[in-house]
């Protein structure tokens, strides 16, 4: 795949980097799966059997909410993204898919509307995430689910990489080319978390925590990927943080 960083022509602004179609808008099924059992398990309550109406907030190609959509049957899954090379690709793979922002004039939903949004490796890449979740907030009803996920800073690997002096993965430096950490794609993020800042900051914007679990990262070497499975058992190690809050 041909990243920014290979094209010759640095991005002018973040909507620029972003309307690129060379960037990587979808992440790994393993997390999508373990995201989409969450959301199953915490809509199978007493009114489970009713349709309800959950937003992919960033739903780039759509590739999550279509692995996610045969776990949740009978729900309406609506995929929204302010890309619109990425909204072109998820209309081919889920039957919504809506151009929305979470700034400026944000979503286009009425208040208490949803009734879930997954937001799935979208926070790390915003410059105003408190904004970002206050809108998210003003869509779901009371009680509504919020499926966040992100990469970890203090992932099993990120911690040996710091103690060598190297940059940790998912961080960057840059928008036009890798500067001092392993890999090879440039995606934009602005913003890191560990499992215990994840958790402060959702609670603090409205948001009752219900469950943290840990997904394995796609990227991860072949030869460590069973390590990197094992470390899921203790999100704080995880790859990627898995979080279930509820607006309160």
């Amino acid at each position: 795949m041909t990243t920014p960083a290979t094209t010759g022509r640095p991005p002018r602004d973040l909507r620029d980097f972003y309307e690129n179609p060379a960037v990587p808008v979808a992440s790994g099924t393993p997390r999508s799966l373990r995201q989409a059992r969450m959301l199953a398990r915490a809509l199978s309550g007493p009114a489970g059997a009713s349709p309800r109406t959950i937003l992919d907030i960033g739903c780039g190609d759509g590739t999550a909410a279509a692995t996610a959509a045969p776990l949740l049957p009978g729900h309406r899954i609506v995929g929204v993204d302010w890309s619109q090379d990425a909204l072109r690709r998820a209309r081919t793979r889920i039957p919504y898919a809506v151009r929305g922002e979470l700034t400026g004039g944000g979503l286009p939903f009425a208040t208490g509307s949803a009734d879930a949004v997954l937001f799935s490796e979208v926070i790390e890449h915003l410059v105003d995430p408190d904004a970002a979740l206050d809108e998210i907030r003003r869509v779901l009803r009371p009680g509504g689910h919020l499926m966040l996920s992100t990469p970890n800073l203090a992932a099993w690997y990120n911690r040996g990489l710091l103690l060598a002096g190297v940059q940790p993965v998912f961080s960057e430096v840059s928008l036009r080319g890798i500067h001092g950490r392993p890999g090879r794609e440039v995606v934009g993020h602005l913003r890191l978390y560990t499992a215990r800042a994840l958790r402060e900051f959702v609670a603090a914007s409205g948001f009752t925590v219900e469950r943290l679990e840990g997904a394995p990262f796609h990227g991860v070497p072949r030869p460590l990927r069973p390590l990197d499975r094992l470390a899921c058992a203790r999100p704080q190690l995880a790859s990627i943080l898995l979080l279930h809050a509820r607006r309160t």
